[in-house]
């Protein structure tokens, strides 16, 4: 039997609105990372290797980003996954420890985001990582002068709601939800609680998705502490959370040969990076007690319900509307605040549902903890495309 990887600690930033705070991105990485080495018990100077992911950053920031933490000159490998980046570093530390290779590493994400950079020079490339996605919505929708995420999911919204009879308050009903979760969240960017009126009456971004139902740009940085069974056992790290699956895909053929907007930003991904972390669990969707879901807009959540098997197709602006995700439903989802509240630094944002979720397998959420958690599921997803879906176990399971 393959050993298990475990979360051995876990550390992220508050995430800030770009340029608000005086702050450069060593020391966001410094904040985060000695967070997560103190949660696990172990010094810098034990870390064998390093995943250190990042969207806008220069080449090799990774280690630039790790100086003032330590020079050790261990292995530091540079991730970019796009929105996914977080994740894909950790899947990188965990497959080093699940290898052999070593048995203490570290996963790291951050971002210090402009508008500069996510608006490019405007010119368009003859070829960028997503020129499929935009081939595609030329032909679904059309172009408006929106941002060009926007336009992609705003499109896949508006498809839902044809095909579906999706209403923009179920839509809205996402960003309601979220953000009250984030209320409780002193880390989240935004805490502030919104009415339905309040996010449908907000400033329209892409038909039908307003403001707050779009993810801010944001700064900050998580880092997780990965460590082998071996290293549980002789330490006795009783709370250390196991990895029980993940599964990272990228886009097929099924993501741009119907001409569907949903399925272009992702569902495919979705569907399949999900079922596969459940038939190796072992568990059903049911078994599930809180999910951080990649919500960078608000009819995302609404997909990813359907492609994680929680609703049926066409069914999760209802299951919204009932209240089965959140607190006293059936799941509890986002109670972080998501993306859309807490915040997106691209490249921090899966080691910020990591943070959460082994937070809430271990008891320690404070006001936003779900009740009795044992299994956390996190859904981060990158455009041009990377999907990573995790499934965290609550402490002291060793196979």
């Amino acid at each position: 039997m393959t050993e298990r990887v475990y979360v051995a600690g876990v550390g992220m930033t508050k995430f800030e609105k770009i340029q608000s705070r005086d702050w450069t991105y060593p020391e966001m990485v410094a904040e985060a990372t000695g967070q997560a080495l103190a949660d696990a018990g172990v010094s810098y100077d034990q870390v064998q290797r390093a995943a250190v992911g990042y969207v806008f950053q220069p080449s090799a920031a990774g280690q630039r980003a790790l100086y003032e933490i330590g020079l050790t000159g261990i292995p530091v490998v540079n991730v970019n996954n796009n929105c996914a980046t977080g994740s894909t570093a950790l899947v990188l530390a965990r497959e080093w420890v699940q290898a052999g290779l070593a048995d203490i590493v570290l996963a790291v994400g951050f971002e210090q985001m402009t508008k500069q950079a996510m608006a490019g020079d405007g010119t368009i490339p003859k070829v960028t990582t997503v020129d499929w996605h935009m081939d595609a919505l030329k032909a679904a929708a059309g172009f408006s002068g929106a941002p060009m995420t926007a336009q992609f999911f705003g499109a896949a919204a508006a498809e839902h709601m044809l095909r579906y009879g999706t209403t923009r308050e179920q839509l809205a009903q996402v960003a309601v939800k979220n953000h009250e979760h984030s209320t409780r969240n002193p880390k989240a960017q935004f805490q502030d609680a919104y009415t339905l009126d309040q996010v449908l009456g907000d400033k329209l971004v892409s038909d039908p998705l307003t403001r707050s139902q779009c993810s801010p740009m944001s700064d900050g940085a998580g880092a997780a502490v990965l460590v082998s069974e071996r290293y549980v056992r002789e330490h006795g790290l009783d709370r250390a959370v196991p990895i029980l699956a993940q599964e990272l895909v990228t886009d097929t053929g099924a993501s741009f040969e119907s001409g569907s907007m949903i399925d272009v930003v992702g569902a495919p991904m979705a569907r399949a990076a999900g079922r596969r972390v459940l038939e190796t669990a072992g568990v059903g969707i049911d078994d599930i007690d809180v999910l951080e879901l990649h919500d960078c807009f608000s009819i995302n959540e609404l997909l990813t319900y359907e492609a994680l098997g929680l609703c049926g197709a066409g069914e999760s602006g209802e299951l919204v509307e009932s209240g089965a995700t959140t607190y006293g439903g059936r799941w509890v989802v986002n109670p972080s605040g998501g993306l859309i509240s807490k915040g997106h630094p691209l490249g921090a944002t899966g080691l910020a549902q990591c943070t959460e979720l082994v937070t809430q397998v271990r008891g320690n959420a404070g006001d936003r903890q779900v009740a009795g958690a044992q299994l956390g599921l996190a859904h981060n997803l990158g455009l041009g495309g990377a999907c990573v879906v995790t499934l965290y176990g609550a402490p002291g399971t060793v196979s």
